[in-house]
Formats: structure tokens, C-alpha cells, sequence
């Protein structure tokens, strides 16, 4: 069984700056927002939600297949894909453009400002489903806006069950296109602040969204865990505590491999996001989205 994971792949350029955010906006001075923030630490790491999932998904032993796209910057990349052993024949090299770039500040309270290129992602609505009698799960992840609407029509014409994770991208949509989304999802799965956004644009409940034809709504809290609702009912999974905490980067990608490796076991929603969890705290005692090594034995796998 393969899970397609459909998303953006994407350079991150990440720095740290060692003070807080909170303390150098003035909030009654936003109209004319002028800041500049020292970040003596730069690294360019491997990224993109599409990227983070599969890299995750992978090392616990599932079996990716990523839809996405780069640019002419991009061999390295898809390189190291194939090297991991994941199937990368789904992936468009798009020649005139670069692949898509996030350039992230992190301040000492783990808060991020990125800024976000697009890039070849912009192009991602060119690759067609493939018809494959193995892909039985998938994930829309945050990517161009065609392609991500194009994503929901063919896997929902074709019968595959799939996770709707709009991430940053939700603004992208208004509440008609969003109400769209859900109704040709499996599985919704936001944070919390995503998840205030879907309700409002939406004008529906968490519960509400849950007690329709969902298999279920997952929002991710950060370091508290996430709340798991089912047919209109709420379950709290806390949090696991991290050994470090060094960079959130990629933090809701390695639980969404979680989620994606519990999916294709057959498992309960709970158990998903229970090892979602585990994988979080695991991530963001290192830096990037693909450097933490996973050791499925520890996990009980």
C-alpha cells in the first residue's frame, strides 16, 4: 500500500533570532511595520510540507509516493529523494523557474515569521494522478492553489481516500472552496489557529465537521498534544516532551507522517496522532525538517 503525498517541495533557508518577536513589534505601530531582525545563525536545509512527510513517512517504514514539483535548482534534491528510496516518479522538474524557497526567523519563544517564493510549485497542476492500483491513501498538503483543487476532484473521482492539510495555503480559499474540500475529504487536519480559520470561513463547528460524513478532524496544539474529534466527540492526546527544543520547522510534517504510517495500518485515530505526537517531540530536538533519524524499535513499531 502507497500513500500519495501531494504538497510542495521547497528549499528553507532558516536563521534564529535571539530575542522576541513580542518585543520588538510595537502593535500600536503595525500600519507602518519597519523591523529588522539580527539572525547570526543561517542554514539551507532540505523542506517543503510535501518533502518533511515523505522523509518522515518513509523512515518509519511506509511508503511515499511525493506529487509535486521542482525547479531548475532542483537535482540535488530529487537526488536525494531516490537515494531514501522514495518514489519521486511523480514529481515534475519544472526548467524555467526555481524551486520554491521559505526563508524563516525563529525567535526564542519558537515563534516563526517566513516569507514564501513558490516558485516551480506554482506549476504543480501540470502532473496528472497517476493511475496506480496501488495508492490507497493520500495527503493534500499546502501547494499551488490550482493544483491543490485539482488534487481533491481526482482523488475524490477516483475513489482514494485522502487527508485534507491545508496549512499555510487555507487563506488561499474561501469558505465555498474550502466546504468543497471537506465534503471530498476522508480526514481533515489543521492547527489550531487553522482550525479557527476553517470554522469561521466555513461556518461550521469542529463538531459539526465531525459528525458529517469525516472520518475525522485532527488540530494540533504545539507542545499540549492535539484534539481528536470523531463523530462529534473530542479527545485530547497530550503531548510528548521533547528532549531539546532547537527548531519547530517541520514539526506538523513529522506528525503528519504519523498520521499518514497509522492510516495505512489501519489504525484508530487516536494511535495515529499518538505517534504523530511522538514524532514532533522527536523533530524539534533537531534542526530542519529531515535530519531527525527515527528509530522504529523505540517507537514500538
Amino acid at each position: 500500500m502507497a500513500s500519495l503525498v501531494c504538497g510542495s517541495l521547497a528549499f528553507d533557508t532558516i536563521t534564529t533570532f535571539g530575542g522576541r518577536f513580542a518585543e520588538q513589534i510595537l502593535p500600536e505601530q503595525v500600519h507602518i511595520l519597519n523591523v529588522s531582525f539580527l539572525v547570526p545563525t543561517l542554514r539551507r536545509e532540505w523542506g517543503g510540507c510535501a518533502g518533511n512527510i515523505a522523509y518522515t513517512l518513509k523512515a518509519l517504514g511506509g511508503e511515499p509516493v511525493v506529487m509535486a514539483a521542482l525547479g531548475n535548482d532542483g537535482a540535488d534534491y530529487l537526488a536525494r529523494f531516490q537515494q531514501l528510496g522514495i518514489d519521486t516518479s511523480c514529481v515534475l522538474q519544472v526548467e524555467d523557474t526555481y524551486t520554491a524557497q521559505a526563508i524563516i526567523i525563529t525567535d526564542a519563544d519558537n515563534n516563526q515569521i517566513t516569507a514564501f517564493h513558490p516558485g516551480a510549485m506554482q506549476q504543480a497542476h501540470q502532473i496528472e494522478l497517476p493511475a496506480r492500483s496501488d495508492l490507497r491513501l493520500a495527503i493534500i498538503g499546502p501547494d499551488g492553489r490550482e493544483a491543490m483543487i485539482k488534487r481533491a476532484r481526482d482523488l475524490a473521482a477516483a475513489g482514494i481516500p485522502f487527508v485534507f492539510d491545508p496549512g499555510q495555503g487555507l487563506p488561499m480559499f474561501d469558505g465555498a472552496e474550502l466546504r468543497a474540500f471537506i465534503a471530498q475529504a476522508s480526514w481533515v487536519a489543521v492547527n489550531d489557529y487553522e482550525g479557527r480559520m476553517l470554522c469561521d470561513r466555513t461556518g461550521q463547528s469542529l463538531a459539526e465537521l465531525s459528525r458529517s460524513h469525516l472520518k475525522g478532524v485532527v488540530v494540533t496544539l504545539g507542545h499540549e498534544g492535539c484534539d481528536v474529534w470523531v463523530g462529534g466527540e473530542c479527545t485530547r492526546v497530550s503531548g510528548v516532551p521533547a528532549s531539546a527544543v532547537v527548531d519547530p520547522t517541520g514539526c506538523g510534517d513529522a506528525f503528519r507522517g504519523g498520521l499518514l504510517y497509522g492510516l495505512e495500518a489501519g489504525w484508530d485515530l487516536v494511535r495515529c496522532v499518538t505517534l504523530g505526537n511522538k514524532l514532533g517531540a522527536l523533530k524539534i530536538a533537531q534542526r530542519g525538517g529531515q535530519n531527525h533519524q527515527i528509530d522504529r524499535a523505540a517507537l514500538g513499531l
